[in-house]
């Protein structure tokens, strides 16, 4: 690059001691790494304090657009790389953020970064995860997060796309996996009720269905083999539970 560009990492936390240090580790590249986190009960801010990051400490209260909007107001890089704690900057990906040239971060405002799931050791390429492209890379003025739940970045200007991906370990395990879809397809749930949305018995039937037919058949899940099949079925199950679970709160 013929001029250096600014970036601020920023990672949220809550009692990730298990996996914040490799995460940490794959953005020690970043001018400033900022960790916002929610009250940790365990090792992780001493684990962060070893990487001199500027750690912040607030309340979720589940909203994560919140979150990450506060974490706007704290970096002071001029673009800024959002990571979770559960996800690693692959070196490819890196190296591409780096060695953008100047005039290409000056005609975009924003970019969007493919992201591939580990689950239990295989990297998933297909389903849900191999079509997932995030905007997590922006000019730190170009737009603020919205939703509380499955919040999204919303920017002005231009978008790029980048080449290179970002690692996600999600669930490592079975139980750890059903625990997390349990609880954020309640407070999915309550968001959609918000936003006006209705459920139905038609759609707690056909739209778990679909769900698993578009990730495991159009999406060609089964190429990831069994782990591609409990992906796309536990996906499934995370829409049925949502939409049962408004339906039920709609009537009561």
């Amino acid at each position: 690059m013929s001029r250096k560009i600014h970036i601020s990492a920023v990672v949220l936390t809550r009692d990730n001691a298990t996996v914040i240090e490799r995460c940490l580790t794959s953005v020690r590249w970043a001018e400033e790494v900022v960790v916002i986190d929610d009250f940790s009960v365990d090792k992780t801010v001493g684990i962060a304090k070893k990487f001199g990051g500027r750690i912040f400490r607030r309340h979720l209260n589940n909203d994560w657009a919140a979150q990450r909007n506060f974490a706007l107001r704290q970096a002071q890089g001029k673009w800024v790389l959002f990571i979770d704690s559960d996800e690693v900057v692959s070196p490819a990906l890196r190296d591409e953020i780096l060695n953008l040239q100047f005039t290409i971060y000056n005609q975009f405002s924003s970019f969007k970064i493919q992201r591939r799931d580990v689950l239990w050791g295989r990297k998933l390429k297909y389903g849900e995860s191999g079509n997932i492209k995030l905007l997590r890379l922006a000019k730190r003025s170009a737009g603020k997060w919205q939703r509380a739940v499955h919040e999204y970045w919303d920017v002005k200007g231009r978008v790029g796309t980048l080449k290179n991906e970002l690692v996600h370990y999600p669930h490592q395990t079975l139980k750890q996996f059903i625990t997390q879809i349990n609880f954020h397809s309640s407070l999915h749930a309550k968001e959609n009720a918000k936003e006006g949305k209705k459920s139905s018995i038609i759609k707690i039937i056909t739209y778990p269905v679909f769900k698993f037919f578009l990730n495991y058949i159009l999406r060609l899940g089964l190429l990831d083999g069994i782990h591609g099949f409990v992906a796309a079925a536990i996906m499934s199950w995370h829409s049925f539970i949502a939409w049962s679970k408004m339906y039920i709160w709609q009537k009561n």
